[in-house]
């Protein structure tokens, strides 16, 4: 059996590459520049050597190495950045993308399969974004019936509804995009939207399997949202504080998971059902209605729905992160900075960053305090979400009447059980005042 080689030809690869090379510098100047500029005239930029640094300057000093570290410090304190970048949502979609690969692998170890393999080559790791690639370009298919303008509107909110569930969760001491007295209620209030846009594309879809997911889902958030909230009433009346950043400070010395199990536990169950995940799948149930709410949804419409989910997701788990397991506090692992770094600064090339150059860089921006509190919040979302992810793999789907069951009885009756545990705790000098914190 001959193999025919296929015809390569040294002038055909090296004409490829220039047309590669020439569309990259094409797209640059005509998209890449402008929104640089565009960034470095919203950016305060610093002062260096007496004389405000102008947009022009930056983007000439960007291509010195020892004159970038003013523009890179002035552009990581500006909001952009917290809200493109980090902790917002460029961050979350991160690890979104990491957790999507890395439950594909787990479910296909715990189910004896070997999973994303060949498209990478280390364990599939390219797999994602190859399906990403697949979405944008597969085509967008619209029920003929559908109500048009609210069915490509549900998954653009889901997903702006998740980022905003995001930006309310503080990552480490001082980064968080909205820190808000109230942050405990806004993340209700966001919460609330998610049933909302759901039925809204069920309905919109017209069809019957959407709509069967869409009253599932409804009834499935209704049913768990009051005991969610109450499960967290007695890390509230702890800590006599709705700030998530306080009420992170104020597990320094121990989180509330310790004192309150049970609402721990009782939170947990309701994420589960808020996100729709296994053994609270019913919403989705493939063996039985397709794949719910999200049936008529195709190409990048049911990507932004995934990409959507997958936040909500990390959202879900940092909040229990933050609400019972001490968020960003724990014992100092990063080393701190040399001394004579932040005393005396450090010279280089033609500028030398003193404490008014380096100095805000390490003081206010990138300090020991925020890549610590930042490695410990990761490791315990890391965490969260390998146990919400595990039941996927080890749970059947719960039928729909002892869901109801779960939710308006069991769940509430334990919520109340939490509350008095509480205030016992409070009327008994053990927290608050004169006790343990």
């Amino acid at each position: 059996m001959s193999v025919i080689a296929p015809n390569f030809k040294l002038s055909g690869f090296i004409k490829s590459l220039l047309d590669n090379i020439f569309w990259i510098l094409l797209i640059f100047v005509l998209v890449g520049l402008p929104a640089v500029f565009m960034i470095l005239f919203l950016v305060e930029l610093p002062v260096i050597d007496g004389e405000i640094l102008t947009p022009f300057l930056a983007l000439s000093y960007l291509v010195n190495p020892t004159r970038t570290l003013p523009v890179l410090h002035a552009f990581l304190t500006t909001d952009i950045f917290r809200v493109m970048a980090f902790p917002g949502f460029g961050f979350a979609a991160l690890l979104a993308a990491s957790v999507i690969f890395i439950e594909r692998k787990m479910m296909a170890k715990l189910q004896l399969r070997v999973g994303p393999f060949y498209c990478g080559k280390v364990e599939g790791i390219l797999q994602l974004m190859g399906d990403g690639l697949k979405l944008i370009s597969k085509e967008i298919i619209i029920p003929a019936k559908a109500d048009k303008p609210i069915f490509w509107a549900a998954p653009v909110l889901f997903v702006a509804t998740a980022a905003a569930f995001v930006a309310l969760i503080p990552v480490a001491p001082g980064w968080v995009v909205a820190d808000i007295d109230l942050g405990l209620l806004g993340v209700f209030a966001v919460i609330g939207f998610f049933p909302i846009i759901t039925i809204l594309s069920a309905w919109s879809a017209n069809s019957k399997y959407p709509f069967i997911g869409g009253i599932r889902a409804l009834f499935q958030m209704v049913s768990f949202e009051i005991p969610l909230i109450l499960s967290l009433l007695g890390v509230v009346m702890l800590t006599g504080t709705l700030n998530l950043s306080e009420i992170t400070e104020s597990q320094a010395n121990f989180p509330w998971i310790i004192f309150l199990p049970i609402g721990a536990i009782v939170f947990f169950i309701t994420m589960l059902a808020e996100l729709e995940r296994i053994p609270f799948d019913l919403p989705e149930a493939e063996s039985e209605i397709v794949a719910g709410w999200l049936t008529e949804l195709s190409g990048m419409l049911y990507g932004l729905v995934q990409l959507g989910s997958y936040l909500k997701l990390y959202a879900f788990a940092a909040l229990f992160v933050v609400l019972f397991l001490g968020g960003w506090n724990g014992p100092m692992i990063v080393p701190a900075f040399p001394e004579q770094i932040i005393t005396e600064g450090i010279e280089m090339g033609p500028i030398t960053l003193t404490v008014d150059g380096l100095g805000p860089l390490v003081h206010e921006t990138i300090t020991q305090e925020m890549l610590n509190g930042t490695l410990w919040f990761v490791l315990k979302t890391a965490g969260v979400i390998f146990f919400i992810i595990l039941p996927r793999g080890v749970f059947p789907r719960v039928r729909v009447d002892l869901l109801l069951d779960l939710g308006w009885t069991k769940l509430i009756g334990l919520c109340f059980i939490n509350i008095f545990i509480a205030l016992g705790l409070l009327y008994a000098g053990v927290l608050g005042p004169g006790g343990l914190q």
